[in-house]
């Protein structure tokens, strides 16, 4: 009988050991491998500097995991204090504190996508990109108006906005203005491939001046198969000497992006980008010019055309012409459509 007893509390005993077992290893698995990531956010945005107690805090209150204290703990054994990496990461829902945890200490986060093109001012676009990295668009812009920064690439505060080729890109959020800057200028150089480079020097510009006068042709075509003719009169008026007179930039020089009507008080006004007033090419662009306008650029169809004017269609085509009579003959015709149409300004 009394063996029979001892033999039932060692079975107690070992059954009471293995539940304290069982238990163990349910918590261990739960806290390492136990589901805990919510679906309340998508991303996790870790700002660089930010520390420990930054990135705990910033967990539990945007609700990241269901179990804050389970994902502090293994945390602090998987050393992740010490190991913080900014960055953009991917949150699913269902990841454990290890996944999640792995994640953050090697840094495995989301690339950004960037795309950009048509984006009138330098302005605007540091606004745009401000959006998609972790730099904030002030202390972009006051690094294009930092002549001794944009000068570390060859340019200057006016002409730095060619360096920006329109594109799709994929960067880390935590990218910093210098390292963004560094990394488009990197992009600039390969766009600049050694067949270009001769092709500029073969019609007797350089690869900012190519861009600058792209801006102005893009400015000017609304039909992309029409940018080689408009970037051949404008090399002919160039080369000649002559005033390029392109309506875009007086637009440009107004800061008045509403006018539809070039009118004489918009050709008086005075500034480098009025090519009206100023012989040569504007000290910079008028837009971010495209890769297809500087390619029309560098592949300008020949001809003698000096002049040219919208259609009285409105087709957003031209009429191009070699001699003033022809030309005064077109812009009648363009005159009278915006008359009867109404546009005034």
């Amino acid at each position: 009988m009394m063996m029979k007893n001892r033999i039932k509390l060692i079975i107690a005993f070992l059954s009471l050991l293995l539940l304290i077992f069982l238990m163990l290893v349910n918590n261990y698995y739960r806290k390492y491998f136990g589901s805990n990531v919510t679906d309340k956010q998508k991303y996790l945005y870790i700002h660089t500097g930010a520390t420990y107690m930054d990135v705990a805090k910033t967990i539990e209150q945007a609700g990241i995991v269901y179990d804050t204290s389970s994902f502090l703990q293994i945390a602090q054994k998987m050393d992740y204090p010490e190991k913080v990496k900014p960055g953009k990461y991917r949150l699913k829902r269902g990841m454990s504190n290890r996944q999640l945890i792995n994640m953050l200490k090697a840094g495995n986060q989301e690339p950004v996508k960037l795309a950009f093109q048509n984006i009138r001012l330098k302005e605007n676009f540091v606004g745009m990109v401000a959006k998609k990295i972790e730099s904030d668009s002030l202390s972009m812009i006051r690094l294009l108006d930092s002549s001794t920064f944009v000068a570390k690439y060859g340019f200057n505060k006016d002409n730095i906005y060619v360096m920006f080729i329109p594109n799709s890109y994929e960067l880390y959020w935590n990218t910093s203005a210098e390292k963004f800057f560094g990394r488009m200028y990197d992009e600039y150089q390969k766009f600049w491939t050694e067949e270009r480079k001769i092709k500029a020097k073969s019609i007797g510009l350089n690869p900012i001046e190519v861009s600058i006068l792209a801006s102005i042709v893009d400015g000017e075509a609304l039909h992309d198969k029409e940018m080689p003719m408009i970037a051949g009169l404008y090399m002919n008026r160039y080369n000649r000497g002559i005033a390029l007179e392109a309506d875009p930039t007086v637009i440009f020089a107004n800061h008045d992006f509403t006018i539809h009507r070039v009118l004489n008080k918009h050709l008086r006004v005075e500034s480098p980008y009025n090519t009206y007033i100023h012989k040569g090419l504007p000290p910079g662009p008028i837009n971010m010019p495209s890769i297809k306008a500087i390619d029309a650029v560098l592949n300008y169809t020949k001809h003698n055309y000096i002049y040219m004017c919208a259609k009285d269609d409105f087709s957003g085509y031209h009429n191009f012409a070699s001699t003033i009579q022809e030309h005064q003959h077109n812009a009648q015709k363009f005159q009278k459509a915006l008359n009867e149409r109404n546009i005034k300004k």
